[in-house]
């Protein structure tokens, strides 16, 4: 198994200053790719381009550049440039976002969002390969019949013409999509001991299995938040506050994906506290309702030879790349906390 640093959403100026700064230190330590997220604040390719020029050998990723954002085409474009810019290093990761920003934020329907990603994935995976663009499907048209386009062919020779594409899926059917079309899953809120229907992991297996994949070529790649401390609760504590974005507001009341999660888990009750603190804006009382026991089993808490059982755990479960998110208190505290984890990985056979 690989360790991973996720960046998250920056908001502020000195908040993307300090994130290139991590990646930097996360180079040093030898972790293997870092990911660049967006919502509806910094957009994660400006953030991806600067890291490219600051970095040497990490693997860069989105995580996720969002479908109802791009089309197909620029995406294409992006992700050759960006690749061409690390010098092959570039890793897309996709997803349809949400209801909340597909249709407040970017002004598109969210619809049949199964059929619109295999049919977005196949026109960018066709540009890359620098096949001349043709697209007659539900959702994509090119070029419109009634107008005076041609098809045209990705005019920037890329790199590599195979870049790695990740989906971001949640649901059986979105994992299914994943494990069909994908080279890589981007899961969130994950429990490697889970079973049975919550076993996002085995369903994924079982997919890569009926379509004759090999699991070792595709990169199960886990997000998980990590706070480092002796005390289990005040570790806890530094990841509540993030746990409680995802759980009460991102998304709508009716569609919230990681609600979903947590409810599917067996937290429904605390899960929709948690929503109904955050969209009446108690954002600390939403924190303070996400339950320990649901935190402890989708993240990294605790001292070093506790993350390193967990990293263990993981790395047993089949999950090939563990990105993080250090959550401290301070610049400095964040570095700290990818020390400890690199540190942690080690102890557990993890390499970097």
């Amino acid at each position: 198994m690989r360790l991973g640093l996720d960046l998250g959403y920056p908001t502020t100026v000195e908040a993307s200053d300090a994130n290139l700064e991590l990646a930097g230190r996360a180079e040093e330590l030898g972790f293997d790719i870092v990911w660049v997220a967006e919502a509806y604040g910094a957009d994660a390719v400006s953030i991806l381009g600067a890291l490219a020029a600051r970095t040497d050998r990490i693997g860069l990723g989105a995580g996720v550049m969002q479908i109802p954002g791009r089309t197909p085409a620029l995406t294409a474009m992006t992700a050759a440039t960006l690749d061409a810019l690390s010098h092959g290093r570039f890793h897309l990761g996709l997803g349809v976002s949400g209801p909340q920003v597909s249709e407040g934020w970017h002004g598109v329907r969210f619809a049949k969002p199964l059929g619109r990603t295999r049919e977005y994935i196949g026109i960018v995976r066709d540009a890359l390969s620098r096949k001349r663009l043709v697209a007659d499907g539900e959702h994509f048209t090119l070029p419109l019949p009634d107008g005076q386009g041609k098809p045209l062919v990705l005019a920037l020779q890329p790199v590599r013409r195979n870049i790695p594409v990740y989906l971001a899926a949640v649901g059986p059917k979105n994992l299914d999509l994943a494990a069909e079309i994908a080279d890589g899953w981007l899961g969130f809120f994950v429990d490697a001991t889970a079973s049975g229907d919550l076993d996002q992991i085995g369903r994924l297996r079982a997919g890569l299995a009926a379509h004759g994949r090999d699991p070792g070529d595709f990169d199960l790649n886990v997000g998980m938040g990590a706070a480092v401390d002796d005390n289990l609760e005040k570790a806890a504590d530094r990841v509540r506050p993030h746990a409680a974005l995802y759980i009460g507001g991102m998304g709508s009341k009716k569609t919230n994906f990681y609600h979903g999660v947590a409810t599917a888990l067996g937290y429904e009750r605390e899960a929709d506290r948690v929503q109904e603190l955050f969209m009446a804006r108690d954002y600390a009382g939403a924190a303070a309702a996400v339950p320990t026991e649901f935190l402890d089993r989708v993240s990294l808490l605790g001292d070093q030879q506790r993350i390193a059982a967990r990293l263990r755990a993981y790395a047993e479960a089949g999950i090939s790349t563990a990105s993080i998110q250090p959550f401290a208190d301070s610049k400095q505290g964040r570095a700290e906390v990818l020390a400890t984890v690199a540190a942690a990985g080690r102890d557990a056979g993890v390499r970097g």
